[in-house]
């Protein structure tokens, strides 16, 4: 042998034993595999699964997977859809809350139509969260955080429409995306937190939902109601979410075989599915769906869920007994809850976790970098519903005296998911400290005392709107117009002695400014068509008060949008339990002119639109760049939100008279001119074919429709689509 072919054999041997020695080194160090970061995730999970006993597998089948015997630590869940619950309101604290950065409602936070902001809110949630469960202060909560939800506010009658985006699938879904990105971090290894949708699936009515059967075809389950969460799996990276409540088709959620055949099997969820709090006993209780126990938890187990939220184990045990089901389906649904443990970090050491050292410090919740964006994504979220000429923004320097008046002016109501900030700003207080000494500010919630007030003001706002939390009880509100988590509203007009209040004032000085802190559209008829000023900003927020004084008094110009369609009566909703929305629900089928149409909301400044461009033609395989020039033609630096609709003019199938497909906010000074760019797939265009079982893109002339609301339309033009 020739020496350097000797030299090479040597070196080759050499290394390959030194990699032997030093493999054996590094497993060294680990008395299983499972706990090997360097082992295949997979692997990883056979190892643990074997070493686990019957017992300890249906212990890891709740919501925490931890296993001291073999040192597994897993994690629970915690509730997060606008800031972390770790406070009173829900009792999410516990014996010991604590308090953490509180954003607007999730409907408000959407209404900045910002998918970045949402982003950002999502990043500092999970930073929080990382913070209060690694602590040694602390060391509570979970790394699962149940968020977002990604329902759709297809009826504004929804108890829970605070909790959701909106109306639009495809408006929701980037949203969701968003928050799904900001909760689980960037690191290409790690997650900060798993992100775990709700509530799947036609989940928007709260009466009899324990029993209650949303009918829908296929074709609205691919493009509306599923499209948030097919979204949120594959673009988003989400591999966890909650099964709802409710029949979908006849079939109860938490047994529904569409958990497996098209969450799993088609869109690739492998991760964490559960059951909503006490979803299991309700298939016997309010479902009737099976006799026994036992029968519900296999028929749970063999649906895929592998997580339970309420009593499930004797049921589990059961089961096993009657051989209904097997400890090796236990096992295959067990892998999903510790490919996600493995996605935290819970099962590797912790120096090699990025996350794992947001421990120490000061609470972050203290910190300014906080507390300045839940003011600037509050700012963002209001919608300025009416402005006649150009009452607002108020002059913050101008001699004279303001009334602040109404039930919702001097506090800051938290709703049932929320936690507790460590501070708050009320109207009154963000309006006081904005104003400067020559005006002068009085206040009451004396309703007769404020009449007398606005006599002598010169300037009234009056702050109305829901309680999202009450204080009579679970399933209890105050009032017909009321709404929350079990609670469905039967009337969607103010309270009436509110309405009564806006009245009273209104006739002895009409110079109004009227806040509607809402978690819901209202049908305010009378004021839209009487007062001079009318705002909207959900609760919630701790800097709801600073973030609405600088709207009023102009340091900020509004440019939140609505995501729902407001009706001007019940009169023009389907019945609450029609799911098909082709009947005349959302913007998309809505056959009546609305109060406040989808997208809409006012400006400080104005804006001129010109200039759209689009190729004529779009194929199958491709993508359409459409761009507008928007120029700010008023004094006012602000905001604009560039929205595309389109409409289908010769399809085969029923579509929407129109329908969002991409939007963008954007800032422009006062004389500044900027070309948007808004991107739209041919995939976009498609419709789901029920005898084909897939997406079908036509052959057919589609209309784009460029605004700034779907009732807003500035630009057209119309471009051939070819499959």
């Amino acid at each position: 042998m020739p020496f350097t072919q000797l030299l090479k054999s040597i070196i080759k041997h050499t290394c390959c034993l030194l990699m032997l020695l030093i493999s054996q080194h590094v497993y060294a160090q680990y008395k299983y595999p499972f706990q090997n970061p360097e082992v295949a995730v997979e692997v990883r999970i056979t190892n643990l699964l074997s070493l686990l006993n019957t017992d300890e597998k249906i212990n890891c089948l709740g919501t925490n997977p931890t296993v001291e015997r073999l040192g597994i630590k897993g994690t629970g869940h915690v509730e997060g859809l606008h800031g972390l619950s770790m406070g009173t309101i829900g009792n999410w604290g516990g014996n010991t809350p604590i308090p953490t950065t509180i954003f607007p409602q999730s409907i408000g936070m959407a209404e900045t139509w910002s998918p970045d902001l949402l982003q950002q809110a999502a990043a500092i949630e999970a930073n929080e969260t990382r913070y209060v469960f690694q602590s040694a202060k602390y060391h509570k909560g979970g790394l699962v955080v149940r968020a977002p939800n990604a329902d759709l506010g297809r009826d504004p009658r929804w108890g829970r429409t605070e909790e959701c985006y909106g109306e639009d699938a495809v408006f929701n879904a980037a949203m969701v995306v968003s928050y799904i990105k900001g909760l689980q971090g960037n690191n290409p290894k790690y997650w900060e937190t798993a992100a775990l949708m709700k509530h799947f699936l036609a989940n928007s009515n709260e009466d009899s939902r324990d029993s209650s059967n949303s009918v829908l075809d296929d074709r609205l389950f691919n493009e509306y109601y599923g499209y948030t969460f097919r979204r949120g799996i594959l673009l988003g990276g989400s591999k966890a979410y909650m099964a709802s409540y409710n029949k979908v088709n006849g079939i109860p959620q938490a047994v529904n075989p569409m958990l497996k055949k098209i969450t799993v099997d088609r869109w690739g969820e492998d991760g964490i599915i559960c059951t909503d709090g006490g979803a299991y006993t309700m298939l016997l209780t309010a479902h009737h769906y099976y006799k026994t126990p036992a029968e519900a938890a296999a028929g749970c187990i063999k649906a895929g869920i592998n997580q339970f939220l309420d009593k499930y184990k004797e049921g589990v045990k059961a089961a096993l007994d009657q051989k209904l089901i097997t400890e090796a389906e236990i096992d295959h649904n067990l892998r999903g809850v510790f490919r996600v443990m493995i996605k935290l970090g819970q099962l590797d050491p912790p120096e090699m976790v990025p996350y794992a050292s947001i421990k120490d410090g000061p609470e972050p919740w203290l910190s300014s970098e906080h507390q300045k964006f839940a003011r600037l994504i509050t700012q963002k979220s209001i919608v300025l519903l009416k402005n006649q000429n150009n009452f607002l923004p108020l002059d913050k320097n101008k001699a004279g005296t303001v009334a602040i008046v109404g039930p919702r002016s001097a506090e800051v109501l938290q709703d049932w998911y929320s936690g507790t900030p460590a501070y708050s700003v009320s109207p009154l207080e963000g309006i006081k400290s904005k104003v400067s000494a020559n005006v002068k500010v009085m206040h009451t919630t004396n309703d007769a005392i404020a009449v007398s007030m606005a006599k002598a003001a010169d300037v009234v706002i009056v702050c109305v709107g829901n309680n999202p939390s009450g204080n009579l009880g679970w399933k209890k509100v105050d009032g017909s117009t009321e709404g929350r988590e079990a609670v469905d509203r039967k009337s969607i007009s103010l309270d009436s002695l509110q309405e009564d209040l806006i009245k009273q004032l209104y006739a002895v000085n009409p110079h109004i400014v009227m806040v509607l802190v809402s978690s819901f559209p209202y049908a305010i008829n009378w004021e839209q068509e009487n007062l001079p000023a009318i705002l909207h900003i959900t609760h919630c927020s701790q800097e709801l008060g600073n973030a609405l004084a600088d709207v009023l008094y102009g340091d900020v110009s509004p440019a939140g949008r609505l995501v729902q369609t407001w009706p001007k009566s019940l009169d023009q909703l389907p019945p609450m339990m029609d799911y098909d929305i082709r009947h005349g629900r959302t913007y998309m089928y809505l056959k009546n002119a609305p109060l406040y149409p989808f997208g809409y909301g006012l400006s400080y400044t104005t804006f001129k639109y010109g200039n759209l461009q689009a190729a004529a033609k779009l194929n199958a395989n491709d993508s359409l760049s459409v761009s507008i020039d928007v120029t700010n033609t008023g004094t006012r630096t602000g905001d604009e939100v560039v929205q595309l609709y389109v409409k289908h003019l010769k399809s085969k199938v029923e579509r929407p008279i129109k329908e969002l497909k991409a939007f963008k906010r954007i800032s422009l000074e006062a004389g500044e001119k900027k070309t948007v760019q808004l991107k739209i797939a041919a995939a976009d265009l498609a419709y789901w074919d029920t005898k084909k079982n897939k997406f079908v893109i036509e052959t057919e002339p589609v209309e784009l429709m460029v605004g700034s609301s779907s009732a807003d339309i500035k630009e057209t033009k119309i471009i051939g689509v070819k499959n």
